[in-house]
């Protein structure tokens, strides 16, 4: 995505369980719109500018108090992390998300469970739980704007609840970005599928998605091309970044258990006022602009976007953005970074208007570094021991049918 300024922000090897960085948030967004809606929107993103666009309307998506559900979070870490100690999950990790499913052998059986183990901010989205399975069979992406059934773009764009599984691992080089529609879940447990060397995922107006344990990397920019996003409507797309998630005026949206390098702009930028949205369980790896939340200083109408980042792995040869936060309200727990101090210290780290909660503090450092924030007098901070555990999977995971995966 294009911004207005370039700057690092990056955390490095300070691992905290629950730090909360929270500015006022806002957002404007619609639930489940029609396509008839999404048409007249786009030509009113592209006759405005974005000045007329930033207003102070409250979301329906958006929380009123953002700190609740930052509490929510911080109260199912602990308690899921005392389960462990207790000895409670033969096989818990302190991870509330991972605990909620992964100790069932039978998890291909009831697949649909993931969609009530999200937490944060994103907890509500329920993807395609409502809706049947989708197998696909097909890796090509021949035709963007007539997709072969059996196709992941042939699912994605269906208007009716689905949650969307893979026959067999493979790898899909899409010709054009893959526009989803409403209440999706995409779903690879179970198998090895790479989304790469081609465009990837965008989520454009649309909500409730849900998107687990796919690998995601070598993105490239596409577009100026005809593309469909329901059985109803196709249309003129413009030059896409090459972002590996780009979320855009979209709400209730979890991206969890996957993994993401090397796109041409982006690995997940989340603007244009979206909102309820956790990120989760991911790894990001050698890329540089890794993570974007809020689209520039001057769009206002991010503040109502509130965003959950938990249980991370940032991984080597990443540069900047982890995250690039405007705006809204974000919350950021277990967040790993693998980063020698000697490397991070020469590293401009900024923070304007944040207020550090739950023991967090924050040190600049680079050059023109302002005064470090003196360390939060609230709840103390878990010991960061504990983050190595609970981020060691991250990823996309490698599940077999009949183990606990």
């Amino acid at each position: 995505m294009a911004v207005s300024q370039r700057s690092l922000i990056s955390s490095c090897a300070l691992l905290i369980l629950c730090l909360f960085v929270s500015v006022k948030a806002s957002t404007g967004n619609h639930e489940q719109l029609s396509r008839l809606m999404k048409t007249e929107q786009l030509q009113n993103f592209n006759s405005s500018s974005m000045a007329d666009r930033s207003d102070d309307s409250w979301s329906e998506h958006a929380v009123r108090n953002p700190e609740e559900v930052a509490s929510m979070v911080d109260m199912t870490i602990r308690n899921s992390t005392e389960r462990r100690n207790l000895g409670f999950f033969s096989c818990g990790t302190g991870n509330p998300i991972d605990d909620c499913w992964r100790c069932d052998r039978n998890w291909y059986l009831h697949r649909k469970r993931l969609a009530n183990c999200g937490i944060g901010f994103g907890r509500n989205a329920v993807g395609g739980r409502d809706g049947k399975y989708y197998v696909v069979s097909d890796p090509s992406d021949h035709d963007a704007v007539n997709p072969r059934p059996g196709t992941l773009r042939h699912a994605v764009i269906q208007d009716e609840p689905l949650w969307i599984v893979f026959k067999r691992d493979m790898v899909i080089t899409l010709k054009q970005e893959l526009i989803m529609n409403s209440f999706k879940t995409i779903d690879a447990r179970g198998t090895n599928v790479h989304i790469a060397n081609g465009a990837c995922i965008t989520i454009q107006f649309v909500t409730n998605i849900i998107i687990h344990g796919l690998h995601i990397h070598d993105c490239k920019p596409t577009g100026n091309a005809m593309v469909r996003s329901s059985p109803s409507h196709y249309g003129w797309r413009t030059i896409a970044d090459g972002d590996a998630v780009s979320i855009f005026g979209s709400s209730h949206i979890w991206i969890d258990h996957n993994s993401l390098s090397n796109c041409a702009d982006g690995l997940i930028d989340a603007i244009m006022g979206s909102t309820a949205i956790t990120i989760s369980n991911n790894f990001f790896t050698h890329h540089n602009e890794v993570m974007l939340l809020g689209h520039s200083d001057s769009y206002t109408r991010d503040k109502q976007m509130q965003v959950t980042i938990a249980y991370n792995h940032f991984g080597e040869g990443l540069i900047q953005r982890m995250p690039r936060c405007r705006h809204g309200y974000f919350h950021v727990a277990t967040k790993r970074v693998d980063t020698a101090d000697s490397v991070w210290k020469h590293w401009n780290w900024r923070s304007e208007g944040d207020l550090m909660l739950n023991g967090a503090y924050f040190t600049s450092s680079g050059a023109g570094a302002a005064a470090s924030y003196a360390r939060a007098s609230s709840l103390g901070a878990k010991s960061s021991s504990m983050v190595a555990t609970l981020t060691s999977s991250s990823g996309a995971l490698s599940c077999l049918r009949g183990r606990q995966c």
